[in-house]
């Protein structure tokens, strides 16, 4: 097996399988890989046919959304969505917090 199948194969990817961008990549340097390191071949250029990266934008609630949300709320959840939204802080550093005691 040469480049010609390689190329063959990683255009089926894209063509018939519909894999995204980044699947084929993985499978393009893998077969790099396996040629380079373990059969000890130079595969050489492999000029297949890419897959198309993918436009999708994410999304976003908008600020009044978002405060409509957290209004629903209560408590500890109220709170930490707050402080998440408010911050810019991850989940899991929200919920690492730790509160101490003032003393009286």
């Amino acid at each position: 097996m040469g480049a010609p199948e390689v190329e063959a194969f990683l255009t089926h990817l894209a063509v018939k399988e519909n894999v995204a961008a980044s699947t084929q990549n993985q499978a393009l340097s893998a077969l790099l890989f396996l040629y380079r390191e373990v059969l000890h071949r130079d595969l050489g250029p492999v000029d297949a046919l890419r897959a198309k990266r993918s436009r999708r934008l994410p999304t976003v609630l908008t600020k009044e959304e978002t405060l409509r949300l957290i209004a629903c709320l209560a408590g500890t959840h109220q709170l930490m969505a707050k402080l998440i939204y408010g911050s810019g802080m991850r989940l899991m550093e929200c919920l690492r917090l730790r509160v101490k005691a003032c003393p009286e």
